[in-house]
């Protein structure tokens, strides 16, 4: 398969996907989910290996693209359905994939970047690296991925995350449990390589077994929650605060929420009695 936004090479059975669009800080297309997705299928049969995830150029990956952002407003709801079953299931496939998943972040991990970067077993990080879900600035909601980062750092801190839309540093990723290791003192592939090589001394089937069992542990969560959170985001990319988030991001301006406009207006104080 010819690739058209991925880097793919394999030596000593580590596998590296490199995100290949650095003049857009490798930021998601939907033929870039798609070839992820194929990619993770083909892996998928391995009896053994490790795979690596990185980016190339400054960021690991910057969220959906700009450009693709545009053309969601004009798509009707059933349209926006499939789209976010596509993310759902790229997240999904990376969780489950039998092999042990390693990402390399080498810079920003935003919103659906951010996703990609954590739900593998390992995630390593520059120190200069950002991470975020920043769905909120812009009127999104960030559902698939809610219900990851809930297993993965509890009710309240995905709070903080997910309605602040906040940027953290890579220190306090690792704080949270988000990051497995802040590497300074080689480049994050040296050091994602040797934890590779680590992996492979292990046995394959044992490891494919531990995978199996812990992702056993949370399928039926995991299946009712991203149901739900498919829907969810249809529905939130339908409103009128998604159009104005998007809008106002692109032409660099703050947003005005339609929707605290009509809650303004409906807003009539009690009259006190006397």
């Amino acid at each position: 398969m010819a690739y058209q936004t991925l880097y793919i090479t394999e030596k000593e059975e580590i596998v590296t996907i490199t995100f290949d669009r650095s003049e857009r800080r490798n930021a998601l297309t939907p033929d870039m989910i798609e070839e992820l997705i194929a990619t993770l299928d083909n892996l998928s049969d391995r009896s053994s290996g490790v795979l690596i995830l990185t980016g190339r150029g400054p960021a690991f990956c910057a969220g959906l693209d700009l450009e693709h952002l545009q053309t969601l407003m004009s798509k009707t709801h059933s349209e926006h359905n499939a789209d976010a079953g596509r993310m759902a299931r790229l997240l999904r496939s990376l969780y489950d994939l039998p092999l042990p998943t390693i990402a390399a972040v080498n810079g920003h991990a935003i919103a659906g970047g951010m996703g990609l970067a954590t739900v593998c077993d390992f995630t390593l990080t520059v120190p200069e690296a950002k991470f975020g879900y920043t769905e909120a600035r812009i009127g999104f909601v960030p559902a698939i991925v809610s219900a990851f980062l809930t297993l993965q750092v509890g009710e309240k801190q995905a709070r903080d995350l997910l309605l602040t839309a906040r940027l953290i540093s890579a220190e306090e990723a690792l704080e949270m449990g988000l990051v497995n290791e802040v590497v300074r003192d080689v480049s994050v592939m040296e050091r994602a390589c040797h934890l590779a090589r680590q992996l492979l001394r292990n046995s394959p089937v044992s490891m494919q077994a531990t995978k199996q069992l812990l992702s056993a542990q949370v399928k039926d969560r995991l299946d009712r929650q991203l149901q739900a959170a498919v829907e969810m985001h249809a529905t939130v990319r339908s409103s009128e605060d998604f159009r104005e988030g998007v809008s106002s991001f692109l032409e660099r301006r703050s947003p005005n929420w339609p929707s605290r406009k009509r809650g303004k207006a409906n807003n009539h104080p009690a009259e006190k009695k006397a």
